[in-house]
């Protein structure tokens, strides 16, 4: 449109010119060797720029001549240009969707049209790398490093290469390379910081964050996190050989990341190892209030060198008030209470939690409160026995590793900060059941004179031919509180079995074979029972710890839920001993109650 306008106004304002030499008549003559021309201005003036033009075209014929060779390889190369950038295009779509014969096929075409562009090396590493061929890959990305243009993504290439083929070493290197190169990349940034903390160089990662930071590559949350968690990696590989740098180091962690646990802990142990103790407990109670773990509560009561067990409660109930509604809370103030011998508000403290909350350390726990308080070895086995079932404890996670000890690593793949505090997925694993199974074999050697004496009664002959599977916890009881079709029984030896399923690894129970049902049955030789506690005529507990509910019992439920827990493989039915004074029918009024109790029997 532009164009359209000038050419008018040329037209216009030629024709105005020409209109006013028309206007205006003159004459001219020109005298040139005898020669004596004369016409008029008007004429003149035309002639000249016929004359002008027709220059001007004969010089451009004879410049589109001149450069006649040019035009025609400008042509021929602006065609194979064409070529090669749907060669390019279409590669680059073959490779996206997969396709590994296509995109082979057009880095050939793009080879041969455009053999020195960097999307063709680009093109052709890639089609490699889809084909497989590692080796013209990595030519390939070399060719690049090699130009100055192409040379951070050949770094890139070649770095992606060595990490598929499980060099680190390399890895590290042309990391390093491209961090030097350009410290804006963030790939580089990370790839170094993540292969500095797979080998534990804490010192380079913290060097290594600080470009991060520079260049402002992550949030200012996240890289104080990342920082804090090196700290506190380079203190604990510290704290033996250089203490106070290791205490510095954690004190700046916790106030670099204050939800951090480990270094709260940290920081808290060794300030309070030199006598800090009000620093100590600040750092552990601003952690507490954010994030409430056994380790802290731990160090909080013993921040303070050569307290009793009583300041130590007292210390732990101040720790309680930070964080009232934390499952730790009762828990600490449980284990506080039972080392300071206050096992009245420790029943309370653990009574207090919940059924659902009511893991495999608080069923511990009781079963230590019963043992110290009243030295009931029965109670003490049933908490044990009821902890098998229990849900897990909270512990440190990491790409399904389990660990007892925080880490700044994953030990499988190596990931930054990935333990967390949770409770694990899985099922109960091996270990556990072998810990607790130990346990219970500890109090089953404890009750081994009350066995031995047991063992040492005379049996009936009548005894010993009943079957297995006639209880008389599984015959009906009438009004008066006796078991109905009750047989005489001679002597402690006769124990009452009542049908309850505990773990395999507790020993000397009778075994149960999977798919058969659980039932009562009378039984000689067996060791110490463990059962869920249970109210009058049978009611089983439910809700917190210690409360009684009535409840549909049936024989063989056992834990803290009131549901039937169906028999597995790999259990077996646990006998319930009977405080027998002679005959069945003389039970004594505890076990009309209905109240667990444990005893050995011969």
């Amino acid at each position: 449109m532009l164009r359209l306008v000038i050419f008018l106004i040329a037209i216009a304002g030629a024709a105005s010119g020409l209109s006013w030499l028309a206007d205006r008549p003159g004459s001219l003559i020109v005298n040139w060797q005898g020669y004596e021309i004369e016409t008029s201005v008007f004429r003149a003036v035309v002639i000249l720029a016929f004359l002008v033009g027709l220059a001007v075209m004969l010089w451009s014929v004879i410049m589109a001549v001149w450069r006649s060779p040019a035009s025609i390889g400008m042509f021929f190369n602006r065609r194979r240009q064409m070529k090669g950038l749907e060669a390019l295009s279409g590669g680059m779509i073959a490779i996206g969707a997969g396709d590994r014969d296509t995109a082979t096929r057009f880095a050939v075409q793009a080879r041969k049209a455009l053999p020195n562009e960097p999307l063709t090396h680009l093109l052709r590493a890639q089609a490699a790398q889809l084909s497989g061929d590692r080796g013209t890959a990595r030519r390939m990305f070399e060719a690049m490093v090699s130009q100055p243009e192409t040379e951070q993504l050949g770094l890139r290439g070649l770095f992606l290469e060595a990490e598929r083929e499980g060099e680190k070493e390399a890895a590290r290197q042309f990391a390093e390379r491209s961090v030097e190169l350009n410290p804006k990349l963030g790939w580089a940034v990370d790839a170094l910081f993540e292969l500095q903390c797979k080998d534990k160089n804490w010192a380079g990662a913290l060097k290594t964050l600080s470009i991060a930071k520079k260049h402002q590559h992550h949030d200012k949350s996240v890289l104080d996190r990342r920082r804090a968690v090196l700290m506190t990696a380079r203190a604990m590989g510290l704290e033996e050989s250089d203490p106070n740098r290791a205490m510095g180091l954690a004190v700046d962690a916790h106030h670099l990341a204050r939800d951090l646990i480990p270094a709260a802990v940290l920081a808290g142990r060794m300030l309070a190892s030199r006598g800090h103790t009000k620093r100590a407990a600040k750092i552990i109670e601003r952690t507490w209030r954010r994030a409430a773990h056994p380790e802290l509560a731990l160090v909080y009561a013993y921040a303070r060198i050569g307290d009793s067990p009583s300041d130590r409660l007292v210390r732990v109930k101040k720790l309680a008030q930070i964080n009232p509604r934390s499952i730790e809370t009762p828990v600490a103030i449980g284990t506080a209470a039972i080392e300071a011998k206050d096992y009245a508000l420790a029943r309370r403290s653990l009574e207090s939690i919940e059924a659902p909350q009511v893991t495999q350390r608080v069923c511990t726990l009781m079963a230590r409160l019963e043992n110290e308080e009243k030295a009931d070895k029965g109670l003490a086995r049933e908490w044990l026995a009821r902890a098998v079932h229990a849900p897990r404890d909270p512990a440190w996670v990491a790409d399904g590793v389990v660990s007892d000890k925080w880490a700044p690593v994953s030990p499988v793949t190596g990931a930054f900060d990935a333990f967390q505090w949770r409770v694990p997925a899985d099922a109960l694993d091996t270990t556990d059941k072998d810990l607790l199974a130990a346990k219970l074999d500890e109090l089953v050697k404890l009750a081994a004179p009350a066995a031995d004496a047991a063992k040492s009664a005379p049996r009936s002959s009548e005894e010993e031919n009943l079957p297995l599977g006639t209880a008389d916890a599984g015959s009906k009881r009438g009004n008066s509180g006796k078991p109905e079709n009750a047989r005489p029984a001679s002597g402690p030896s006769r124990v009452a079995v009542d049908a309850m399923v505990v773990p395999a690894t507790v020993r000397g129970g009778i075994t149960q074979e999977p798919g058969k049902p659980a039932s009562g049955g009378v039984v000689t030789g067996s060791g110490l029972a463990a059962r869920a506690p249970t109210g009058v005529d049978g009611a089983r507990s439910e809700g917190k710890i210690g409360e009684v509910k009535p409840a549909d019992a049936t024989p063989g439920s056992v834990g803290m839920s009131a549901q039937k827990r169906p028999l597995e493989p790999g259990m077996f039915i646990a006998p319930k001993a009977a405080e027998d004074g002679g005959a069945a029918g003389d039970k004594a009024p505890e076990e009309e109650r209905g109240a667990s109790r444990a005893v050995a029997s011969g």
